[in-house]
């Protein structure tokens, strides 16, 4: 079988062509992104039928929402319908849009949910995610390696950094891990006091070519006050 390369941030899933099997239809890519190593799976492709439309936002989490802000209201607020504007691509429309939230349980049992949403288009995919973590953004940058950037974003305390994907390649029946291309992310306080707590942007592309910062920020400066639990500087 030929080998077929998919990434987040280099091959993401793209629209499959009419006539395509069940399994290119539903295949989910895999992402890691940020340096709290998230890893996100993508949702459920739109079918070709006429003129292509917009994705609506696809959420397993309706019935389980978190506290103060789900995934299914991040994927609300992220699948905006200026979203392709904002990223540079005003052509481009969501072909995916997912909103998710894991949960994990520490060693003494504590279960913690980390509500996430992601939106696919041509060019560009774009996560969205929130964390209850009590560490200040402002010392996270020490971990985020020697491309994190601290900044202020409305009156918030913010660190720009970049990492890299992780690409699959399917030969047969293998799957082959390697690395993928640069995501660009955008940790914000909550709050401008910094007392803990996280929104993250992240945004990657199709192509090797690394993201538009100016893109990046143009989403979290538009999309993060949107956003329930923001509070304005």
């Amino acid at each position: 079988m030929a080998e077929q390369q998919f990434a987040d941030a280099a091959n993401s899933v793209r629209r499959p062509e009419k006539g395509s099997s069940e399994w290119a239809q539903a295949i989910a890519a895999l992402v890691v992104v940020g340096g709290l190593g998230a890893l996100v799976l993508s949702g459920i492709f739109q079918q070709d039928s006429g003129d292509p439309e917009p994705a609506a936002c696809h959420s397993s989490d309706e019935t389980r929402p978190s506290k103060p802000v789900s995934g299914a209201q991040l994927c609300m607020a992220l699948n905006r319908a200026d979203l392709p504007a904002l990223l540079g691509t005003p052509t481009e429309y969501a072909m995916n849009a997912s909103g998710n939230e894991g949960e994990s349980t520490s060693a003494d049992g504590t279960k913690s949910v980390s509500p996430e949403a992601e939106v696919q288009l041509d060019t560009y995919s774009v996560k969205l995610s929130t964390s209850d973590d009590d560490v200040a953004v402002a010392d996270m940058a020490d971990f985020l390696g020697s491309s994190a950037q601290t900044r202020t974003m409305d009156g918030h305390p913010a660190v720009l950094y970049s990492d890299r994907t992780i690409a699959l390649t399917f030969t047969g029946d293998k799957i082959d891990t390697g690395p993928g291309g640069i995501a660009r992310s955008l940790l914000v306080a909550r709050d401008p006091k910094d007392g803990g707590g996280f929104f993250e942007v992240s945004i990657w592309r199709q192509d090797d070519v690394v993201p538009d910062d100016l893109a990046l920020l143009r989403v979290a400066e538009t999309v993060l006050p949107t956003v329930p639990g923001w509070t304005a500087g």
